[in-house]
């Protein structure tokens, strides 16, 4: 009888406690399952949405290389509208934007690289999309432009890129000078074996800034 009094004080102690507290346990079990449920759905949402734009941007390539600029340009402009969040969107634009310039379509080139530099969802894709900008604004003569996208904050293995476009854009304005310290710090930042240094140390040398601890770095 004694068991039978211990358990019966359990579950009156436990029916105390579920009146007090069972509302509240029912509504956070069903929160999580709910946040449960929309995380696999969002999860099986994403990986639908990037299925689908791969074979958009596949597409996208094929019209590339087929130099059918007006095909690669809808196909673009059809993963940005649809599938603006996956890095496909991205990359489509990148491409979209060398064909639209291959092309002579400035407009459509500056458009897609605005699109990337100011809504890409990726750092490294942002800063591409800034300086290969930063060239076509220096084409149009807006230095001053083409300087502010090259200043704003990049991941630092960037720094050589935007340093060597950054000479690019000061020599256009005919700031040897200034593009000279441009060239030496796109030297300095440079991996040893990027081939991409070659090509700086000739626009150095050409200014006639090449200097001992460029060549050696070379």
């Amino acid at each position: 009888m004694a068991y039978d009094h211990e358990e019966q004080e359990q579950l009156a102690t436990m029916k105390a406690w579920w009146k007090q507290y069972g509302n509240l346990v029912t509504w956070a079990l069903i929160v999580a399952l709910a946040a449960y449920a929309g995380w696999t759905g969002w999860s099986a949402w994403e990986r639908n949405q990037s299925a689908q734009a791969s074979l958009l941007y596949d597409e996208l390539q094929k019209a590339s290389a087929a130099k059918d600029n007006a095909k690669v340009q809808r196909v673009a402009a059809d993963i940005q509208d649809k599938f603006s969040r996956t890095a496909y969107a991205q990359m489509g634009a990148l491409v979209a934007a060398r064909n639209a310039y291959d092309a002579n379509d400035m407009a459509g080139a500056r458009s897609r690289l605005q699109w990337v530099a100011d809504k890409g969802r990726d750092d490294e894709f942002r800063v591409i999309a800034r300086i290969r900008l930063a060239g076509l604004l220096a084409d149009e003569k807006k230095f001053d432009d083409a300087l502010k996208l090259l200043a704003a904050d990049a991941p630092a293995q960037f720094a050589s890129a935007l340093a060597d476009r950054r000479g690019d854009v000061l020599v256009a304005q005919q700031k040897i000078e200034d593009a000279r310290a441009a060239y030496r710090t796109a030297l300095e930042k440079s991996d040893p074996k990027n081939p991409a240094r070659q090509l700086i140390q000739i626009k150095l040398d050409a200014l006639g800034g090449s200097s001992d601890s460029a060549g050696k770095a070379g």
